[in-house]
Formats: C-alpha cells, structure tokens, sequence
C-alpha cells in the first residue's frame, strides 16, 4: 500500500486511539455517577457494583439476543473467568476509593496502570516496548505527580485503594488483550458481564446486600448503560492496537474526569492540575504521532 492511501482514518493508531478516548467520556461520566453514589447517597460499594454490572447486563440482553449461544462459545473459559475476577475485584477497590477520594486524585491514582499492563505486555505477550512508548508512559506518570502531590499533608493511605484497582484491572487489561487474538469483541464483552453479576452478587451479600430507590436507580441505570458502552469500546481498543501503545492514551481520563466533575459538582483541584494534564495529553499525542508515522512507512 502507498503511503499516501493510508488515511489516518484506518490506521490501527487512530483507531485504537479513538475507541480508547471515547472508552475514557464514557468511563468519566461513569465514575461521576459512582461518586455521587459513594459520597452523597452513601450506597454501598458491593451493592453499587452489583447493581451496575446487573443492569448492564440487562441492557446488553438485545446484544446477547441478537448473537446467540455462539456468543458464549469460547476454548478460553479459564482465561475469561481469571480476568472478570480480577475485574470485578478491580471495581470493588475502585468503588471503595470513590467513597472517600475525590475524583481527581483517584484518576491520577489509577493512572500508574500503564506501567504493570507494559511491563506485563512485554513479559506475557511479547510485545515490543520501544523507548517512545515507555517515554509516553513515564511523562503520563509524572503528570500524574504532579497533580497527585503525594508528599502533601493531604495524602492518605485511603488513596492506596485506587493504586490497588489499578494493579488488577492491569492484569485484567492484559487478559482482555491476550484474548483478542482468538476472541471476537463481542464475546469479550458478554463474558464479562454474564460472570461479574454472580460474583458480585456473592460479594455484596456478604458485606449487606442493599437496594436502590429513586435516584439511586437511576444513577444505577445510568452507570449499567456506560458500563456496557465503555467496556465494549475499551475491547475494541484492545483488538485495534497493542496494549502497550493505547494504554497511555488511557491517561487522558484525568481531563475527561475533572471536567466531568466539574459540570455535576461545581469544582476543580487546584494547584498543578493543568501542568500535569498538560503533560498527559502531550504524551498521548505523541505516541499517536509516532505510531501512526510508523504505519504509514511500513505501508
């Protein structure tokens, strides 16, 4: 192929880019909702998790419909089982974190995950890790930093939750990736939310099982439909691209969560917040840059 008739529009970068940004509005208005649930309703975590991967469930049903048993058919069920457990494990810590850390530092928190799902990329998949990618990746880090402040007086150990649903849903990423190479996105997806309500049923009765009303039902509404949306978005990225090259393009959760939270809740973090966003942003537009610019010369 010349490189002139590769347009950005199908190059595997832009691609797992776009799906990876959208993943992240989706993922942002999704944590806005959890919030609210955390801090102002006090819902509790299990429940909230249960609830929302239910309903997503319930949502996804004309997607199951219109697939068929073929959906579930799989030579993995092992390797799907492993990753929804370190998903929903995942979401239990997250949850957990949102009830006492305000957005903002639980998003640039999360954000060390990049490097366990690059460390785990060349380790266990065998991708290639050149130094831009750990150069867009240690820049995606120290913008969070800066934001974080973690020498501060204001940092706690409650802060540890959101490094520990990092960790998981890295290894979970990971698995997502390893399955992409044998699995369609839509079994992916469907594995996931068919084995996360059993095993959040199980967690949230053991912890006091609790029911929505008014508008928690309907913030529980609101977070199964972006669950289902996200995780499917964030399977095509996966399928699109390497893990190592579109997880920093994860980092730009940090400006979509403060915005977001900023329209529901009225405030923003102060001090070096845009220095670090700035950071993160050019870090991901770089290793866009680079990787498509590779496409188009080995087209």
């Amino acid at each position: 192929m010349n490189q002139r008739s590769l347009s950005l529009s199908r190059s595997h970068a832009v691609v797992g880019a776009f799906f990876m940004v959208m993943a992240g509005i989706a993922f942002a208005w999704l944590n806005v909702a959890t919030q609210w649930l955390a801090m102002v309703l006090h819902f509790p975590a299990a429940s909230t998790a249960f609830w929302q991967y239910g309903f997503a469930l319930v949502l996804s049903l004309p997607l199951l419909a219109r697939l068929g048993l073929r959906a579930m058919r799989t030579k993995y069920p092992g390797r799907h089982a492993l990753r929804v457990l370190l998903a929903a494990l995942g979401v239990q810590a997250w949850i957990m974190g949102l009830a006492s850390v305000p957005i903002w530092q639980a998003i640039a928190l999360v954000m060390t995950s990049p490097f366990f799902i690059i460390i785990g990329a060349r380790m266990f998949l065998g991708e290639n890790v050149g130094p831009e990618r750990w150069l867009a990746t240690a820049l995606g880090f120290v913008g969070a930093m800066i934001i974080l402040e973690p020498w501060s007086d204001s940092f706690s150990m409650a802060a540890l939750l959101p490094i520990l649903s990092a960790i998981l849903w890295g290894g979970s990423s990971l698995l997502m990736k390893s399955l992409t190479a044998h699995e369609s996105p839509e079994t992916i997806t469907v594995w996931l939310l068919v084995l996360l309500t059993p095993i959040n049923l199980g967690l949230a009765v053991s912890t006091g099982f609790a029911v929505p009303e008014g508008i928690a039902l309907w913030l529980l509404l609101a977070a199964g439909a972006l669950t289902a949306l996200g995780q499917y978005l964030l399977t095509l990225a996966y399928d699109a691209a390497d893990a190592a090259y579109v997880q920093p393009f994860d980092d730009l959760k940090l400006p979509l969560n403060v915005f977001a939270g900023w329209l529901v809740f009225g405030y923003a973090p102060s001090g070096y917040l845009w220095l670090g966003a700035l950071l993160i942003l050019a870090a991901s537009l770089f290793l866009m840059w680079r990787e498509a610019g590779r496409e188009r010369s080995a087209g």
